[in-house]
């Protein structure tokens, strides 16, 4: 799999396509499931709101010169066992079929957005194509997990 994606309509092709041909998830104790599910939060959460952030002083300091960091290089890295602060547990009963869904209705979602958008808990205020490509990032870190299923 390839671990960039270049285009919103090409993560979701990649989203999809985990239905047909489920990879396992290395390095990580969530299932493929539970990934969608953060990726999803992730996304559902620059909507709607964080339901915790990073302190100010935090934001607009480390939080700013890792997001300028990864913008610039166009590739993130951050622990990628690690919940977003405040999120509802990631369900490892929800089948693969729904967290597809829930993924791709989140991708949707942020797709038709014409509102204001949620400073992120941790970079603080992005626009709305540093969001986009925040959420590229985020989903091609990602998928350096996974891996087929042998």
């Amino acid at each position: 799999m390839s671990p960039a994606f270049a285009t919103w309509k090409q993560a979701r092709k990649a989203v999809f396509e985990l239905l047909f041909s489920p990879p396992k998830v290395r390095d990580n104790a969530w299932t493929l499931a539970q990934l969608l599910q953060h990726l999803a939060q992730s996304i559902e959460f620059s909507i709607s709101g964080f339901p915790e952030s990073k302190p100010a002083w935090f934001r607009s300091s480390v939080g700013a010169a890792a997001w300028a960091l990864f913008n610039a290089r166009g590739k993130m890295s951050h622990s990628l066992d690690e919940p977003i602060p405040g999120a509802p547990a990631l369900d490892v009963e929800r089948s693969l079929k729904s967290s597809v869904q829930r993924l791709l209705d989140a991708m949707d979602a942020f797709a038709a957005h014409k509102g204001a958008l949620a400073p992120h808990f941790a970079y603080g205020p992005l626009s709305r194509d540093e969001y986009e490509r925040a959420h590229l990032m985020h989903l091609a870190n990602h998928w350096q997990q996974l891996g087929r299923a042998s």
